[in-house]
């Protein structure tokens, strides 16, 4: 199995090493983009070339997963003496977004997503173009499908991040939904209204290219693992949990339909994925934190995982989240052991296994002081299978299917049996129904949000969607403003 990792690696290493031009600037004529794709490997390369492109620092490898997009929700401890990135954390736990600091992180962020999302149109527009190059109608249509969810996934994040609120806004913003293939032409800018109904057109389209084509539908997950279980002729199709699959379209429907406040579309999506069988007639997936975080010490559950970024520097690249370091510099980020109490406040630490195995506790800080340092994205130089269990960022996980299925039942018992359900896989059995009546979901939701995806990039928009004004370890009440980043960038792209 491992030399088929290694053999998966190399092949992919030398695709995007004949595509870092693409990676990294548009062609500079319609000539080359042509060129571009005019092969099917071209348009294999291109499509990898999104996938990391997304995982790029900017983006989702780090400023929308790790740092910033989490300083935005209060959850680090940041420090005015810090340089670099971490001032910028500084003033954006401020909510202080005029500073020059907080202003270029978000342009990065601004322009790194629409950076994936062009390359991703240019997928889009030559796979329409030139069918003839593909080796089957179902590759072009799983390849094109995957681009529209990209497209999709990005825009969803510029609208979570830099939009107005999803209910009730008073401030009104306008953004660009992107279809050029240009960086240096200018959108159409849409409404709130306009712009959802394109981001809805994107999945609903993903979705219809990706049914019935997507390898998915023949094979398990287990099977698509890699080239060493041999069901694919086409090898390019395997590892289909670290790409947008249809399960994952249908995950990231889910989440855009709880953000816009449509209840019963969110409930219907996340319960279709939580009673989806695959083609055994097995469970599609199941919640994975016992078997994944307790029995292997993959504390980012790549098994519940439905769409996972790969990343090989990972470990490099969070060094600043501390890892397994015994200490702390003010230019990291970590939290307070006071903090780590409030995160389980009401938990049962002794069996909950979030705090037993994915917060070191024996991190001492800059005045050397207990705190806690989040272990998602560390691991030991010798494990086994590193590529595919630890180097992974998670972008859409089952555990956030269970909380969205939970919050959107119309049925309190079954609420209350999801919940047990959701708090078994963490190790913790409840004694009673947790909720007497709907009304007390709401609070707990936001709660397991916060232990839950401590490090993803997810809380921020928890709260915006809540509209929440008293946010944990936050010492202002947050106003609408302080939820709108629209005037944090002035263009689609960096100069």
């Amino acid at each position: 199995m491992k030399k088929y990792y290694f053999i998966w690696g190399i092949a992919l290493a030398l695709s995007c090493l004949s595509c870092n031009d693409w990676l990294d600037v548009r062609p500079e004529t319609e000539q080359k983009e042509e060129d571009q794709f005019s092969t099917y490997k071209g348009f294999r390369d291109a499509l990898i070339g999104c996938y990391m492109a997304m995982g790029g620092t900017d983006v989702y490898g780090e400023k929308l997963t790790m740092s910033h997009i989490e300083s935005l929700a209060n959850l680090w401890q940041t420090f005015s003496s810090s340089t670099g990135d971490r001032l910028a954390d500084y003033y954006l736990s401020l909510h202080d977004y005029q500073s020059d600091e907080a202003r270029s992180a978000m342009q990065a962020i601004w322009s790194g997503l629409y950076n994936v999302i062009v390359q991703a149109n240019m997928i889009i527009k030559y796979a329409d173009e030139n069918k003839e190059v593909f080796e089957s109608e179902a590759a072009r249509a799983v390849i094109q499908g995957e681009a529209y969810a990209i497209r999709a996934y990005c825009q969803l994040d510029v609208l979570r991040l830099f939009g107005q609120l999803p209910q009730n806004a008073t401030i009104q913003v306008s953004l660009p939904y992107t279809y050029t293939t240009a960086f240096n032409e200018r959108p159409e800018y849409y409404d709130f209204a306009n712009y959802v109904l394109r981001l809805k057109e994107d999945l609903n389209k993903a979705e219809e290219l990706l049914k019935d084509n997507d390898p998915v539908f023949s094979y398990t997950f287990e099977e698509l693992g890699g080239p060493a279980y041999g069901v694919l002729e086409d090898e390019f199709f395997y590892y289909r949990q670290t790409r947008l699959n249809y399960w994952a379209v249908k995950a990231l429907k889910a989440r855009m339909y709880l953000y816009l406040g449509e209840k019963e579309n969110a409930y219907n999506e996340a319960m279709a994925l939580i009673n989806a069988v695959d083609v055994n007639g097995n469970r599609l997936m199941e919640l994975s934190g016992n078997s994944d975080i307790v029995e292997n010490g993959y504390k980012a559950c790549p098994s519940e995982c439905f769409f996972r970024l790969s990343k090989y520097n990972i470990k490099t690249v969070a060094s600043f989240l501390i890892g397994g370091n015994t200490d702390a510099t003010y230019s990291d980020l970590y939290i307070s052991a006071e903090q780590l109490n409030d995160l389980f406040e009401g938990q049962s630490t002794d069996s909950h296994n979030r705090y037993r195995y994915v917060w070191n506790r024996s991190v001492r800080d800059y005045y050397d002081d207990p705190c806690a340092a989040i272990l998602k994205y560390y691991f030991s130089d010798e494990v086994e299978n590193a590529a595919v269990n630890y180097q992974i960022i998670p972008m859409l996980r089952m555990s956030e299917i269970y909380l969205i299925a939970i919050e959107t039942t119309p049925s309190l018992a079954e609420a209350n049996q999801l919940y047990a359900d959701y708090m078994f896989d963490r190790n913790v059995v409840l004694s009673g129904d947790a909720f007497t009546s709907l009304y007390d979901i709401p609070q707990v939701i936001e709660d397991e949000y916060r232990r839950e995806f401590f490090a993803e990039g997810q809380m921020f928009y928890t709260y915006k969607r809540m509209n929440t004004k008293t946010v944990l370890w936050n010492y202002e009440e947050m106003t609408e403003e302080d939820y709108v980043l629209w005037e944090c960038v002035s263009s689609e792209f960096n100069a």
